[in-house]
């Protein structure tokens, strides 16, 4: 019943999370432009939901798969309009390549070089550390804020958003004694808290309001 709920309310506040790309997304449709839009969050985002899905097939856990195949939808649609809108087609087109190589790399990988019984250990262990990257990259923009005394680069619903996926999927990870899942999602509860601490000292009224994608 715990893990029912549990995996309910990760589904919810990650989808949630990923939501809050579509302000990206409604921007670049109305202005048909990408100017003020960050696109490695969408290229990395996308790269670890598809790390987990995999994860997800292999383990054959249905919140996995449900979440991160949403996500990566969600993920792909977003690189698909900035590659549309972006004036200089050719980077933004390489690190898609890139990233497709680095997925199709890593499914050989593990699909042929890697035995049937350490398999599940070593792409959780890879998507581990994916995730962890991912969660501690936005410190670069925590120390800008400390640095400019404003909050205009952070994105309040994302924190929320970010610390309730995070602790939920800590919890689903401790409740099915799954470090992979357990492990890299405490650094998204302390990026959280860390962010919410810089808004109580630095009020969003000091800089303009700003919504970046999920990293």
């Amino acid at each position: 019943m715990v893990v029912s709920v549990l995996a309910g309310v990760c589904l919810a506040a990650t989808l949630a999370m990923f939501a809050t790309g579509l302000s990206d997304l409604r921007q670049m449709l109305a202005t048909k432009s990408v100017e003020n839009i960050q696109f490695l969050p969408f290229l990395t985002t996308d790269a670890n939901n598809l790390s987990w899905l995999g994860y997800g097939c292999l383990k054959g856990d249905g919140t996995v798969i449900t979440v991160n195949a949403i996500g990566a939808a969600l993920q792909t649609l977003y690189i698909l309009v900035y590659l549309y809108y972006s004036p200089v087609k050719r980077p933004v087109l390489l690190q898609v390549l890139l990233l497709l190589a680095v997925v199709v790399t890593g499914c050989g990988y593990f699909s042929i070089l890697v035995d049937t019984g350490t398999r599940l250990t070593h792409l959780g262990l890879f998507c581990s550390v994916f995730t962890i990257s991912m969660y501690l990259s936005p410190l670069a923009d925590l120390a800008k804020v400390v640095r400019s005394k404003s909050t205009r680069c952070l994105s309040f619903p994302l924190t929320v958003t970010t610390l309730v996926a995070s602790s939920s999927w800590t919890l689903y990870g401790l409740q099915l004694h799954d470090p992979y899942i357990t492990v890299p999602n405490v650094p998204g509860i302390v990026t959280s808290l860390v962010r919410f601490w810089l808004f109580r000292r630095y009020r969003p009224e000091q800089g303009k309001p700003y919504s970046p994608l999920p990293a």
